[in-house]
This record gives structure tokens, sequence and C-alpha cells, in this order.
């Protein structure tokens, strides 16, 4: 994401370089041209950075982990690597410093047996914990739509069911001490 937004952003700036230059010859000729309208900080930057995101995802991953509808689903993951890669990938997704460096989302998930029911219960609780932290309507729609498309790659099983036990196989990337 962080070399599409590269990328968007180089290209916007060619794009402009142009119609800066005009206003620039208009400007020295006496004419009167508007002033560029800023770009707009990055999502990231717009939550409120590193201590934001870590605040937020520290929050989110407690009322996952207390949620009985989702829970099973993280008994065997490590919890200091969840949200550790949680906030590596939030920061990158929202257009912040740094790189993921976890697995993708397909991979991770594989063998879960995630329903739809238990991905919405993950939503909602993301919703309730960006509600907590008072994020503005426009930011929380953009996150939560960035992370929306995610859902093909994690739900495996249809339906609302929640709660639904681990499957006994599943093997979960190695915790964060044994890498």
């Amino acid at each position: 994401m962080r070399t599409s937004l590269t990328v968007f952003l180089t290209v916007a700036a060619a794009a402009m370089l142009p119609a800066a230059a005009h206003a620039n010859h208009h400007m020295k000729a006496g004419h009167h041209a508007m002033a560029a309208k800023p770009a707009e900080k990055s999502l990231y930057d717009r939550l409120g950075g590193a201590p934001a995101v870590s605040a937020v995802v520290d929050d989110f991953a407690g009322r996952v982990l207390g949620d009985t509808r989702i829970n099973a689903k993280f008994a065997k993951s490590d919890p200091t690597r969840l949200v550790t890669n949680l906030k590596a990938f939030v920061t990158v997704a929202t257009g912040g410093p740094g790189e993921y460096k976890g697995q993708d989302m397909k991979t991770a998930h594989t063998h879960m047996g995630v329903t739809e029911g238990e991905f919405g219960a993950l939503v909602e609780d993301l919703s309730l914990t960006l509600d907590k932290f008072k994020v503005p309507a426009k930011e929380k729609g953009e996150l939560l739509g960035a992370l929306a498309p995610l859902k093909d790659s994690i739900v495996e099983v249809k339906g609302n069911a929640t709660g639904t036990a681990l499957p006994a196989d599943f093997k979960p990337a190695p915790a964060m001490s044994a890498m």
C-alpha cells in the first residue's frame, strides 16, 4: 500500500507541475491566482500517528481477546506477535512509516475456520474501539473501508455463527520469542 501511495503522490505531483508553473507565471505577471489547496495528511497522521495507532491496537486486541464470540480463534496465537504485527499492519495500511513483515492475511488465517459472523464481530470490536477513542467519522470510515476487502482472505466459513472452536490442526505462526 505504501508503494501505491508513493506512486500516486509522484503521479499527482507530476500532473500538478504544469499547473503550478502556469500559476507562477500569472503571479509574476501581476495576475491573481488562487492558492493551491494543501494535500490532505495521510490517514495515519490524521489518526494521530504512532501513539494513537498503538493505543487503538492495544485496546482493540484486549477487546478481541476478551470477546467470547471470537477469542477462541486466537487460542493458539502469541499475543505479543499478534499485537506487534497488528500495529505494523495498521501503520502501513494507513500510510504510516515502516513495513509490515507478518504473514499475508490469507496465509495467517488459513485453516482457522473463521466465519462471516466472527469477522463481523471483529469489525464491531474495532468500531467500538474507534468510538472509544473518538476517531472522527471520516477517518473511522476510511480505516474500516481499507480493512473491509480483507474479508475474503480471512473468512473460510459462510454463516453468522460466532464462538466456533479453532480447528485442532491449526498451526499458528511461531511466538515472537521463537523467531
